[in-house]
């Protein structure tokens, strides 16, 4: 029998997901371990084993692979916790990411932060000038050599690094995407002054036009490679030595799995992969149950997330942004803000009352965890309100102080707006339930979609216990809350879940229609590196699905839109037809009319995504069917819970899901305990069990 195993690295906990090969599912969760993480993987495994009653070593010596996904790479970034690396461009442009190409003063910022024009800065460079170095030579748009390489500027300026201390080098030359000879050749010199050296190459990272944003991202992954590296290479040693005989892989942004051995080359693509681990699992839960359209939502320790599934198919992004600069990193479409369990309520100089974006964390944790933490948080509110029960989290295994929880509401929270503990827990809770809403409405109304067509998934340790308030905030008529082992940790599922994805890129610059030759020849060089790349992955794979794509835009405009290119040698009428394909969708995302076709179209950039299909894929076992609707033989107790501070305590079910069967209907307010996590249906809505032990919640709506 072999094993699958998903583990979701997260701020507050470590969760994991083991499935064979015989349809059986065995979930675990256990604290993380900042800053080692690797230490909470090892724990998380041990708890696996356990339930599975066999030691670890045995476990991992039948295990086929496990696919990993870590906010390591994220969170270094994004709190500038890297190390010193050194930047090589062309002579006369290394001022380029310090210009920022002007975008440096408003991506990312807040529509606050864009109106206070006075109050922008651009102190948030990547690297100080005195690492950012020239070499000399240079290419023309076409690639070709209009001043050869000076090898000694090269090594005049890597040995001036090399005394500076960096740990890294990036290097990022102009018009390196249509010609890497010289990138190549000055990391044979890096690596000829020191083999060790970690050096990133914008030709491999991100081979696409626009010279700040290719520099941002190269420059940004050369950050974060070294400490990727380290941590892998020292998670995998551990693994090895208890016993793993399988490759570990480590997930992506785009969705998919990538050989850790592989993964620092371009370890920019793993700042998304915890993020798309829950949209991956509901993609494969949703063929499931026949869901083509999902919300995908996941409440953390740390964060809130939201991805989209639109007919059967993830939301896709070409870029992203991360501390005000452009990242080139294909991934899925994840909208975050800091609202998990952990997050921390406090009151603002107005007086107002905020929850996150700082977190607790798992160190030291809500007040409640009895950890040191002082600071009341979402968690500590749920537990005044009668929503956690008193006996803990992880099944028992980590209890919860409710006396230390009242104490950080009222001196944090309570006195100083003169409440009750009780109505200022009640007013975190609802002001929680009004901003995940609101990120709802940002991810699928704002992009022109109808949340009445979409049916919302809810995960994550804190999701189940708010997902019924804002589903019906924006109008969903029905909320999926997996039940099973699952649970809590149905992002490691969708890890679990995950195939090897890769892609290969190229920027082309060309006006529409394109010559059919040429584009059929940018596609095939670009499906060979794909299919050499995924033979460096050491898996046996069922199959490989080959997407072709190319980002399209309107002359003069910015906007770029991804659309989708047929297989095989192309013609006119295909190049006639992606140019009607972009035109109708550029329609769909900005209004129509929107697009100016009189000044033509252009086609930017060149794209495979390969897809290699594993021979596992995880699927929810089915529960028994329940005799009739009735759920009073799952019934557990019944205690006093607030839901709504209009309405104050009321008298509430509470039970045991381990008891509920498919066919069971549950009427609000209601509370679920599973051991992972802990589930609310509202009042006035109801919850009914389905044939794989799931939740749906019927919203009011």
């Amino acid at each position: 029998m072999a094993y699958v195993i998903g583990v979701d690295v997260g701020g507050t906990f470590t969760d994991a997901v083991l499935d064979d090969d015989a349809g059986n599912i065995v979930a675990a969760k256990a604290p993380s371990t900042p800053p080692d993480y690797s230490q909470g993987v090892m724990d998380v495994l041990a708890v696996l084993a356990e339930q599975l009653g066999m030691p670890v070593d045995q476990m991992l010596a039948r295990t086929h692979h496990i696919a990993h996904g870590t906010t390591s790479s994220l969170n270094a970034l994004v709190m500038g916790n890297v190390p010193p690396v050194g930047f090589l461009t062309t002579a006369g442009h290394r001022d380029s990411i310090f210009i920022m190409n002007v975008e440096g003063r408003y991506l990312g910022g807040s529509p606050d932060q864009l109106q206070n024009v006075l109050g922008q800065s651009k102190d948030h460079g990547l690297i100080p000038k005195r690492h950012a170095l020239e070499v000399v030579e240079r290419l023309d748009r076409d690639g070709t050599v209009v001043v050869p390489l000076d090898e000694e500027s090269v090594r005049t300026a890597v040995r001036k690094l090399l005394d500076a201390g960096v740990k890294a080098i990036a290097v990022s030359l102009l018009w390196s995407f249509k010609n890497p000879a010289h990138e190549q050749r000055i990391r044979e010199i890096v690596h000829e002054m020191n083999p060790d050296m970690f050096v990133s190459l914008s030709s491999e990272v991100s081979p696409r036009i626009r010279e700040f944003a290719r520099s941002s991202t190269t420059v940004m992954s050369a950050q974060i490679g070294p400490g990727l590296r380290d941590y892998l290479g020292s998670l995998e040693g551990r693994l090895r030595e208890q016993g793993l005989v399988g490759p570990l892989l480590v997930m992506q942004s785009n969705g998919g799995a990538i050989a850790a051995a592989e993964a620092p080359a371009t370890a920019i693509s793993t700042v998304g992969s915890v993020l798309t681990g829950g949209v991956v699992g509901a993609v494969s839960l949703g063929e499931q149950l026949g869901h083509r359209n999902i919300i995908s939502t996941d409440v953390g320790g740390t964060t809130f997330l939201v991805g989209l599934v639109v007919d059967g198919e993830p939301v896709r992004t070409s870029s992203t942004i991360i501390n005000h600069h452009p990242i080139n990193v294909p991934t899925l479409e994840v909208h975050a803000i800091g609202s998990g369990g952990g997050a921390i309520a406090w009151l603002d100089k107005g007086g107002n009352l905020q929850v996150g974006p700082r977190s607790a964390q798992s160190v030291p944790g809500p007040a409640c965890y009895g950890a040191g933490g002082t600071e009341p948080t979402n968690t500590d509110a749920n537990l005044v309100l009668g929503i956690l029960p008193e006996t803990g989290l992880l099944g028992g295994r980590k209890a919860l102080d409710l006396e230390a929880a009242r104490e950080a509401i009222r001196v944090r929270i309570a006195d100083p707006l003169g409440l009750s503990v009780e109505d200022a827990a009640a007013a975190i809770y609802a002001i929680q339930n009004a901003q995940t809403g609101d990120l709802l409405r940002k991810t699928v109304v704002e992009t022109g979609h109808d949340p009445r067509d979409f049916v919302l998934y809810a995960f994550g340790g804190a999701g189940p216990a708010y997902c019924g308030f804002y589903a019906a905030e924006v109008g969903v008529k029905e909320c999926v809350v997996p039940l099973g082992p699952v649970a809590s940790a149905f992002s490691a599922y969708g890890l679990a879940s995950s195939d090897i994805v890769l892609a290969s890129e190229l920027s082309d610059p060309g006006q529409m229609p394109l010559d059919p030759a040429r584009a059929t020849e940018n596609f095939a060089a670009l499906e060979e590196q794909v299919r050499a790349a995924m033979e460096r992955q050491g898996l046996d794979f069922e199959r490989i699905e080959l997407v072709r794509s190319l980002d399209l835009r309107y002359t003069a405009q910015l906007a770029e839109v991804a659309v989708e290119v047929p297989d095989g040698d192309l013609d006119d009428a295909a190049m006639t037809q992606v140019m009607a394909d972009f035109e109708q969708r550029y329609g769909e995302l900005f209004g129509e009319g929107t697009g100016f076709s009189a000044a033509g179209v252009q086609a930017i950039t060149f794209r495979v995504r390969g897809t290699g299909v594993l021979p596992f894929s995880p699927a929810l076992p089915k529960v028994d069917t329940a005799i009739d609707p009735d759920p009073s033989a799952a019934l557990l107790a019944t205690r006093k819970v607030c839901l709504d501070p209009r309405v104050g305590y009321v008298d509430t079910a509470v039970y045991d899901y381990r008891q509920l069967l498919a066919g069971h209907r549950i009427t609000g307010p209601a509370i679920i305990e599973v051991p992972t996590t802990t589930v609310v249906v509202p009042p006035e809505m109801t919850g009914t069990v389905d044939h794989l032990g799931n939740l749906t919640i019927t919203t009011r709506s």
